[in-house]
């Protein structure tokens, strides 16, 4: 911070040449200093804000603000043709939702995650966070939560807009509840999933453009091999088998999660019984747990000299 008595001193070089010093004033910091938990919270919100953003140009805020329109256009769509036919409950479902639109989410995913990463390691800025009391833990956790709760954002505001929707058009709300209450638990689910999977392919490269079509032709190729799978093993007859496929692809693992364990009604096979919800469960569970352990072994790699 600048005194308010800036000074300059004179010096003669070695040949002669006069030279001048500005003392422009600099000094320590002497008030309270916030620690890691500080540095983490706004590694967190910094971080989010800049998955939209918001701090930045407005070349950055126009595809994340544009899919996050893309994302609730079909629900105001939903909520409107609900009015226009006066039915007695919406013409579309929670749960679903985000398995009809997963494209979108998609490429969010692959757009947002390697500008969360891939440009510090492109810059090697890493060693600027660690200069300060910032543990490589930290780093991750304030990454990872960030890009989770930017995905929650894009995911829950299109099942917000048809709740309360359904408010404004009288529709009973014991009946609306539960739905709403099972769909934003699988938009969180599907963010934490989708926030790692996405984080740890961005974090291979520096390279964001690579990163972007890593991260969505994976994503892509994940639900196309999915869909192809479950469809050929329900017209051969075999629902168990079918409905394990679901395991195959983020999106189908959250549906099977909402479907098995929280009852919601689904389009796709349900995993059969007890067994099957706890394998989707599961499956979530270390899919969540391994992307971040992964992450925390790549920022070990990261030189910062």
């Amino acid at each position: 911070m600048p005194s308010d008595t800036p000074a300059t001193a004179s010096a003669a070089g070695p040949s002669g040449a006069q030279g001048v010093i500005h003392d422009i004033g600099y000094r320590h910091f002497d008030g309270q200093r916030g620690g890691r938990g500080y540095i983490r919270r706004s590694l967190f919100v910094d971080s989010l804000r800049g998955a939209y953003g918001l701090g930045r140009s407005g070349r950055s805020k126009v595809m994340p603000m544009l899919l996050l329109a893309v994302m609730c256009l079909p629900a105001l769509a939903i909520v409107a043709i609900t009015a226009v036919t006066r039915a007695t409950e919406l013409v579309a479902g929670y749960p679903s939702y985000l398995l009809s639109i997963q494209l979108v989410t998609s490429i969010f995913v692959a757009a947002q995650a390697p500008a969360l990463v891939s440009r510090d390691l492109r810059f090697r800025v890493m060693a600027l966070y660690l200069s300060r009391p910032l543990e490589r833990v930290d780093y991750v956790l304030g990454k990872y939560g960030a890009m989770a709760a930017a995905l929650f954002v894009l995911t829950a505001a299109p099942l917000t807009i048809m709740f309360l929707g359904a408010l404004v058009l009288g529709l009973p709300i014991g009946a609306q509840i539960p739905d709403y209450a099972r769909a934003v638990t699988g938009a969180a689910a599907l963010s934490l999933i989708l926030a790692g999977f996405g984080m740890v392919v961005a974090a291979v490269t520096p390279r964001r453009g690579l990163a972007v079509a890593a991260v969505v032709t994976v994503l892509v190729v994940m639900s196309g091999v999915q869909g192809v799978a479950q469809g050929i093993a329900i017209e051969e007859g075999v629902g168990d088998a079918a409905a394990y496929l679901g395991l195959l692809s983020p999106y189908t693992l959250v549906e099977g999660i909402q479907s098995s364990l929280l009852g919601a009604a689904s389009p796709l096979p349900t995993p059969p019984g007890a067994a099957g919800a706890a394998a989707f469960g599961l499956a979530a569970l270390l899919l969540v747990v391994g992307c971040f352990a992964a992450l925390l072994l790549r920022y070990r790699s990261v030189s910062v000299t």
